[in-house]
């Protein structure tokens, strides 16, 4: 049975339905997304995939005697700001903090410290990949992430896939004494 078949079945709950986007096509979309560079292009991309499938989930809304499709801001109640973007962020975040613990002998820590000789082409820089999660680390404003990132059950804390939502960032000023 094909995908799109299932998400339009009434015999199976929305629930199992968001499910198996979670646990199955959520996963695939997004794999290797911790060496991904989010750039506005994928992220709206990303985000019209997700809304899509999730307006298919769960369906119209009846309102007034008339049909509607869900806006982008229920959409984002419904998942509780745990979108696609935000899981492909943390995904980054517990990856950029496995790189920092790892040994300086290791391949890919070697190939993360290694500063090429060469100087940068003229013009607008590229994005990094390592500013692309400097950027994510400032938004949730984690003072010292190096000395942060040696202690695993606060870095993983961090990297919740509520990334940059506001609940996030008031539980980080709560415990910003404890960061």
């Amino acid at each position: 049975m094909q995908i799109k078949k299932i998400f339009q079945n009434k015999l199976i709950s929305k629930n199992a339905k968001l499910k198996l986007y979670f646990s199955v096509i959520r996963p695939v979309v997004t794999y290797a997304c911790e060496t991904w560079i989010l750039k506005e292009t994928i992220t709206n991309r990303l985000m019209v995939f997700e809304r899509k499938i999730l307006r298919k989930i769960l369906g119209p809304t009846y309102e007034n005697g008339s049909w509607r499709i869900k806006t982008n801001e229920e959409l984002d109640k419904l998942i509780k700001h745990e979108n696609i973007i935000n899981f492909a962020r943390a995904q980054r975040l517990g990856w950029y903090g496995h790189i920092e613990t790892m040994q300086d002998t290791r391949m890919v820590r070697a190939i993360y410290a290694w500063k090429p000789i060469s100087k940068r082409p003229m013009g607008r820089p590229q994005i990094r990949w390592e500013d692309d999660v400097k950027k994510d680390i400032q938004k949730l404003k984690v003072p010292n992430c190096k000395t942060l990132v040696q202690d695993r059950g606060r870095w993983k804390w961090l990297g919740r896939p509520k990334l940059c939502t506001r609940s996030c960032r008031a539980a980080l000023r709560r415990n910003k004494a404890v960061l």
